[in-house]
């Protein structure tokens, strides 16, 4: 048996080639990206390892950071031919795991047992925006109000769109939600139908992983109407009051955006995604960095409230009926 210490936060004990490895009291960017060198290495090691246990029993915070950190983790454990298992998981890190779905993947179902009451998720460290029962009352309303309105446009919407440019009126793809959860977004299509196979051939004009240019030439005629009207995102108040979505939140980054994402990244998907947000009220066109939009998404987490969330939803019904409306 060998006691080794990687650092400050992580230790080891080596059990007969099984590493059973000690983590820290919270697990976020800083932590995730120090534990991955040290596992990169751990596994490039001359040691015979065969199976490594992951101690998360001190573990009380994780954020989206740190979750995205334990799914690359386990993709290096997969290519190492390694078994990964979470051991002595804290309550707190399997309501996290629960709540985005992976505890199936990251947990032993013959031994899960979800601690799901207020004190537990208090203890977890969600935002309170995930748990506001005021903000998701908020949201319910907002969406029977934008799904009226969008019965009541679909037909000349759904006629100009076919008359402009054959094929569907909507438009789906996959998103990433709260804590990089998956779910299908619904949109009134504003591009050709084979949009998304000449992306490659498109320049993108933001630095990071988000893709924007403005003068985007797959946007047909009709599209480009939608998005300065912001019509084309009214499908979405469906994502709203299924719970997938917010009327208020981070932009909702889609699946190949978060393969791509440093642990850093996550952290603007520690709330659930909106229809608008931050950016969407403060020159998203004229943004031109990721990293800015990361701030905005952090400085929303950091001011939100029902009250700020109001004050953004207002706010974004301005700029639509202003001449500085549109979407990218």
């Amino acid at each position: 048996m060998k006691d080794i210490t990687f650092n400050n936060n992580f230790s080891s004990i080596n059990l007969n080639q099984t590493y059973v490895i000690q983590m820290p009291s919270k697990f976020t960017s800083l932590e995730a990206n120090s534990f991955k060198k040290l596992f990169q290495h751990l596994c490039q090691s001359s040691f015979k390892l065969k199976k490594i246990i992951l101690d998360f029993a001190h573990t009380t915070f994780m954020d989206s950071s740190g979750l995205a950190g334990l799914c690359q983790i386990l993709h290096l454990a997969k290519n190492a031919k390694l078994d990964l298992t979470l051991g002595a998981i804290s309550p707190q890190v399997k309501i996290i795991l629960s709540l985005v779905g992976l505890e199936q993947i990251f947990i032993d179902q013959e031994n899960i047992d979800i601690i799901n009451t207020d004190y537990s998720i208090q203890k977890a460290n969600i935002h309170p925006a995930v748990l506001s029962r005021s903000k998701r009352l908020l949201d319910i309303c907002g969406a029977v109000v934008g799904l009226a309105i969008t019965g009541v446009l679909i037909v000349p919407i759904a006629l100009a769109i076919k008359l402009d440019n054959p094929g569907s009126i909507f438009f789906s793809q996959i998103r990433c939600g709260y804590n990089g959860k998956k779910f299908r977004i619904w949109k009134f299509r504003s591009m050709v139908t084979n949009a998304e196979q000449l992306q490659h051939q498109i320049e993108n004009k933001i630095q990071g992983p988000l893709f924007k240019n403005d003068n985007d030439p797959r946007i047909t005629r009709m599209g480009r109407l939608l998005r300065k009207t912001s019509l084309d995102e009214f499908p979405q108040f469906w994502n709203v009051l299924k719970g997938e979505m917010s009327l208020v939140g981070t932009r909702p980054p889609t699946a190949k955006e978060v393969e791509s994402y440093t642990p850093e990244y996550h952290q603007r998907l520690n709330v659930k995604p909106g229809l608008t947000g931050e950016w969407q009220v403060n020159g998203r066109s004229e943004i031109t960095d990721f990293a800015e939009v990361l701030r905005l998404d952090l400085q929303y987490q950091k001011k939100w409230s029902v009250l700020y969330d109001l004050k953004l939803i207002l706010k974004t019904i301005r700029i639509i009926f202003s001449k500085k409306s549109g979407a990218c």
